[in-house]
């Protein structure tokens, strides 16, 4: 996360920048106008979903897939639009477009892929996604801003904190439809075999990410959560899928003569060494139940049980079955105010405060109080808790809102507790805020992927984590030779 600017926010906050345009599909040899009403809307979007998202800071990676994915765009039906592809800094597994050329994949799906043609394949179904103008002909009457917040939501398995209704939202994180689905996929095999990959790697990259959706339901299940799942996958197994199959073979046919077996493995494995996996350092680290933030220097402890969701500009935790949910920011506070009372005076003028009074936590300044119809994700006018603590000269601020209770959120213990915790981090704990990498070794004759589980410091289910990494799920080995992912 990162500190925010402006005024003291709610928990909720959607500012109407515009509307989503809509009209038919552009013919291959049609050029649009320069900042057409297409890309202005997508360039609108784009800012919105990296301010929320947060970009990953490698810069060669985020090169290297640009490259890949300017290779398919050249083949498509829109070939005249100024292409994006960013790598989003969110560990979920997933990938989406929007229009006018802007398509984004998480670092967490990244790896996944087996190799560049892998790559190419959700590179290449989200570009058909755009040739189709899937988006553009929901035709929705949506904000912008209520737009990227209900996809960010939905992206970060969250569905249950966006606005439900806003059916344009859901559909650019969750999926078209099924008859739209296959269509990228068709539209994407043809971009593969033109470009020189194997369209069939098309099939390969859903079938790994079904295992991956397969073992993320049951573990999401578990846990008591929601699970979070590309939406390129459906509800059959690809080998079993015969349109599919047949979608991608045709694909293939037709484009027989540019049709190649690119596959690149070495070099997509050597651009994706060292890729973080789960949380990214620049954004803080979750371990068990704790948030360290080697740059901010603090640290703090959620409830157990809780999903803590770090994003960009925030913290999220989520009580089981979403009863409680805590928001926690940063945000300057004006140069002659370092006393929270007096911030929050300023900054909650003209709102109904209860319950108001100053403390002092881990030898920090601190102000609570409850906040009377406040916005939150359980409705437009409840109880909110604000705690706000002052630290690195930043305004921390906590909010946190129930399901239920009536003068006071039922989770308000557990707000209070969570913000008692928040303190500087100690020297011995820094190494705790670096984040898991990344590391490509080469298998011998006596490599298995349980003696890798066993040396990995992923905490939950190595085994399985590994083989899904690996194409190797769910019992599968490497081969003496070739090279195989691990974590450290």
């Amino acid at each position: 996360m990162r500190p925010m600017t402006g005024k003291l926010v709610s928990l909720v906050a959607f500012a109407a920048m515009g509307v989503l345009a809509g009209g038919g599909a552009l013919a291959k040899d049609e050029k649009p106008q320069k900042d057409s009403k297409e890309v202005q809307t997508a360039k609108k979007m784009h800012i919105m979903f990296t301010q929320q998202m947060g970009v990953h800071n490698d810069l060669e990676l985020q090169e290297y897939v640009q490259r890949v994915g300017e290779k398919l765009a050249a083949v498509s039906e829109r070939p005249e639009l100024e292409w994006h592809f960013t790598i989003v800094d969110t560990d979920d597994v997933n990938a989406f477009a929007t229009m006018g050329g802007y398509v984004y994949i998480s670092r967490g799906i990244i790896p996944y892929f087996e190799n560049e043609a892998d790559l190419a394949a959700v590179l290449g179904h989200e570009i058909g996604h755009i040739s189709a103008e899937h988006l553009k002909k929901q035709n929705t009457k949506s904000a912008l801003s209520g737009l990227a917040s209900a996809a960010t939501a939905i992206f970060t398995g969250m569905p249950a904190l966006a606005d439900l209704t806003n059916m344009a939202g859901q559909a650019i994180i969750s999926g078209y439809g099924r008859e739209a689905e296959l269509e990228a996929d068709r539209l994407g095999a043809s971009y593969l075999a033109k470009a020189g990959y194997d369209p069939t790697a098309m099939i390969h990259v859903i079938s790994t990410l079904k295992d991956q959706e397969t073992f993320e339901r049951e573990r999401a299940r578990l846990e008591g959560r929601e699970p979070h799942i590309y939406h390129g996958t459906f509800a059959s197994h690809p080998d079993n899928d015969t349109r599919l199959q047949q979608a991608v073979a045709g694909a293939g046919k037709n484009a027989a003569a540019a049709t190649g077996n690119l596959q690149n493995a070495e070099g997509f494995l050597h651009a994706i060494e060292g890729l973080p996996i789960g949380s990214s350092g620049h954004q803080g680290i979750v371990r068990d139940n704790r948030f360290y933030h080697a740059d901010m220097q603090f640290t703090l402890a959620f409830p157990s049980g809780w999903q803590i969701l770090n994003q960009p500009d925030k913290i999220l935790a989520i009580a089981p079955q979403k009863a409680h949910v805590m928001e926690i920011r940063a945000q300057p506070p004006p140069a002659d105010i370092t006393d929270p009372s007096a911030f929050a005076a300023r900054g909650l003028a003209n709102r109904r405060v209860d319950r108001s009074e100053s403390f002092e936590s881990n030898g920090l300044k601190g102000w609570t109080g409850i906040i009377r119809g406040d916005p939150s994700p359980f409705g437009q006018s409840s109880n909110v808790r604000y705690i706000i603590i002052y630290y690195g000269n930043l305004m921390w601020i906590f909010k946190g809102a129930s399901r239920t209770g009536t003068t006071t959120p039922s989770g308000d213990p557990f707000f209070l507790s969570t913000a008692n915790t928040f303190r500087r981090m100690r020297a011995n704990e820094f190494a705790l805020a670096r984040p898991q990498r990344l590391h490509i070794v080469r298998a011998t004759d006596g490599t298995t992927m349980e003696e890798l589980a066993k040396d990995s410091p992923i905490e939950k289910y190595p085994l399985q984590q590994l083989r899904l990494f690996n194409s190797l799920y769910p019992d599968g080995e490497p081969k003496p030779g070739e090279l195989v992912k691990t974590v450290r």
